[in-house]
């Protein structure tokens, strides 16, 4: 964990003192559970709520000795909580107390993240409301192509991460299982009704089949998730870089007063924040290959995906939980210049507009791959520098055999472009 890119509510999910707060909260229900079934003595239960207490650099020192970690904290714990902590952890294992804990973390990180995206959407649609009708050039291959809206654009976006925060809740919710059943997963040694009450209170529903790991499926896809969201975190990031080239320069982050660019040129407004966020985004991404390569585990256990996932749970969403809060930031402070779009609008000659009169001289009688030629001969002049295309369609006899001038000037109509965006906002955010 960099604390540059951690946020403090992330990071105390992943902190040894939670860690092993979950650890005794799931032995203490366990023990509950028992008790209530009379497997153990009754009173064990409270003496574990009264006197259940850890240090984390005890268990540490423990660990070095005894090399295995729920071990070193059942010893701790016990040194606590004195005779009646003989009855903890009975008829569990590792699996139990470790797979139902990182339930509860990611299940935890995956509630900051939906906080995260609903920021991120509630600054888009603000924002896209606001430039509804602004216009701007559209680009294929980075090349102009017809006219859409800013609003649009960030339309675009919302849509997606309304997609994303759709995935995160089913992938949450496929995540939050509870496996409390012993060795290899056959119950033997521990009644299927201590794992219900154990999963009831921490809000998480039983593991079907644990074989006594929860299967390595459901974190796979939790991990996917969280990569694919990350790229459309690059993805938006990406947008703002291109728009905020010197030559473009249609939006830009916000450059706050006394912030420096460069520490060589003093007239530097680098598109640092979203250049950051595409390389957290790289980083969110590297977990999820090693995710999906812990679902192949041997046969009913083993830990190689252990070590993997002490270091991608707690990296993978404290990079996302960053980067959706500093993009965020970035659109609800973003500059926004329309006349330098309108401005490229025009830049071309008109060129945007090569569709509208291809289909025109269609609907006159004219054959699509001549109009297409028509069309082209005479964009190809305006690409030359030879003149506006207006004026070229206009000295053209062949166009203006089905055209008139002012058939020709009612297609270079800019608003025709715009006559659906009510439509889309409609379908991205509802009925306003």
């Amino acid at each position: 964990m960099i604390p540059r890119y951690t946020r403090p509510e992330m990071a105390e999910i992943w902190s040894p003192e939670t860690r092993f707060g979950i650890w005794l909260e799931i032995e203490t229900l366990a023990a509950e559970a028992m008790e209530n079934l009379g497997i153990i003595p009754a009173g064990v239960t409270q003496a574990v709520r009264e006197r259940g207490a850890f240090e984390v650099e005890r268990i540490d020192a423990i660990e070095r000795e005894v090399k295995h970690d729920v071990i070193a904290f059942l010893t701790n714990v016990a040194e606590h909580v004195g005779e009646e902590a003989r009855f903890l952890h009975k008829g569990m294992t590792s699996s139990d107390v470790l797979d139902t804990c990182l339930s509860v973390q990611l299940v935890r990180a995956g509630d900051l993240l939906m906080t995260g995206l609903d920021r991120v959407l509630t600054a888009l649609e603000t924002r896209a409301r606001e430039h509804k009708f602004t216009p701007t050039i559209g680009r294929s291959h980075g090349i102009h192509a017809e006219p859409t809206t800013f609003g649009l654009k960030l339309a675009t976006f919302h849509a997606e991460f309304q997609r994303a925060r759709r995935r995160l809740e089913m992938a949450r919710e496929e995540i939050a299982t509870c496996a409390i059943s012993g060795a290899v997963g056959t119950f033997a040694n521990i009644d299927p009704a201590i794992e219900a009450h154990v999963a009831s209170k921490l809000g998480l529903i039983i593991e079907p089949v644990s074989t006594q790991v929860i299967p390595r499926d459901r974190h796979a896809m939790f991990f996917a998730v969280l990569g694919v969201i990350a790229s459309s975190v690059e993805r938006l990031s990406t947008e703002v870089r291109h728009l905020q080239r010197t030559e473009v320069l249609e939006a830009e982050e916000f450059f706050s007063a006394g912030q420096k660019g460069s520490s060589a040129m003093p007239h530097k407004r680098n598109p640092v924040l979203t250049e950051n966020l595409t390389g957290l985004a790289r980083l969110v991404r590297s977990a999820v290959t090693p995710a999906l390569e812990n679902v192949a585990l041997w046969h009913e256990r083993d830990i190689s995906h252990s070590s993997v996932e002490r270091g991608i749970g707690p990296d993978a969403t404290i990079h996302l939980d960053f980067a959706l809060h500093r993009l965020a930031g970035v659109v609800e402070n973003l500059v926004v210049y329309p006349e330098n779009m309108l401005r490229t609008i025009e830049s071309m000659g008109g060129l945007h507009n090569s569709q509208r009169i291809l289909l025109a001289l269609v609907e006159h009688g004219v054959s699509r791959e001549d109009s297409y030629s028509l069309v082209q001969r005479n964009a190809m002049r305006t690409w030359r520098g030879e003149g506006n295309l207006l004026d070229l369609l206009k000295s053209d006899p062949d166009v203006t055999a089905k055209l008139t001038d002012a058939e020709l000037e009612d297609l270079f109509d800019l608003e025709y472009h715009f006559k659906h965006v009510d439509t889309i906002f409609e379908r991205v955010f509802g009925a306003a």
